[in-house]
């Protein structure tokens, strides 16, 4: 009789174990990848929020980049910002840095090489994101703070303002892309063996290791 009754409980249980399952995957973004121009991008939705991103190739001035598209197809306004993009990796996590600060460290310390590698390094990875036309990003932030007869390390500044990911509200239908500026250790001299893990408003983006 036990056994009777047992064998009547196990859909009910593994329909609520299958459930369970599911619940668990959809609450996590399924992650995408694809490669172009030899570099690799990842991307992930949550409600109607797209954000794809890759490991730039070159560190500038002691930082590890990573470049940034995000795009709002919901009906709602989501805050971005780089405080919110976390690099893992075993039991260390670095947060990137505000622009405003980015700047502030660029201006002190970068050299022309610094800023040949940051705007290659970034164009590259941005351009090669196919059909990602940003309403408030690099093209426009460029325009804006770029000007000639600059001193080198004020052109390196106004390059990290221009590149460097910044806090931005974004309204339904508007994008945006920026460098996320991560700060390396003597512990972490590269960003290689971990992975990135992006808050945005409470929902959660955890992308695959490299």
């Amino acid at each position: 009789m036990k056994i009777s009754c047992q064998l009547r409980r196990w859909p009910t249980v593994a329909a609520a174990l299958l459930a369970s399952l599911f619940l668990l995957a959809s609450a996590r973004a399924q992650v995408i990848e694809y490669e172009a121009n030899g570099l690799k991008y990842q991307t992930a939705t949550r409600k109607g929020l797209t954000v794809i991103v890759t490991q730039l190739p070159n560190h500038v001035a002691g930082f590890g980049l990573i470049q940034v598209s995000v795009s709002n197809g919901s009906q709602v306004y989501w805050t971005v910002k780089p405080e919110d993009f976390t690099y893992v990796r075993q039991e260390q996590s670095l947060a990137g840095l505000p622009a405003s600060q980015v700047v502030d460290m660029l201006l002190d310390r970068a050299s022309h090489a610094d800023v040949v590698k940051l705007v290659g390094s970034y164009e590259g990875a941005l351009y090669g994101i196919p059909h990602m036309r940003s309403t408030n990003g690099y093209e426009q932030r460029r325009q804006n703070a770029m000007a000639y007869g600059m001193s080198t390390r004020l052109k390196a500044a106004a390059t990290a303002s221009a590149i460097a990911l910044g806090q931005t509200r974004l309204a339904p239908g508007q994008s945006t892309d920026g460098a996320v500026f991560i700060p390396l250790t003597h512990d972490v001299k590269t960003l290689g063996g971990g992975h990135l893990v992006v808050r945005c408003d409470g929902e959660v983006f955890e992308f695959n290791p490299e």
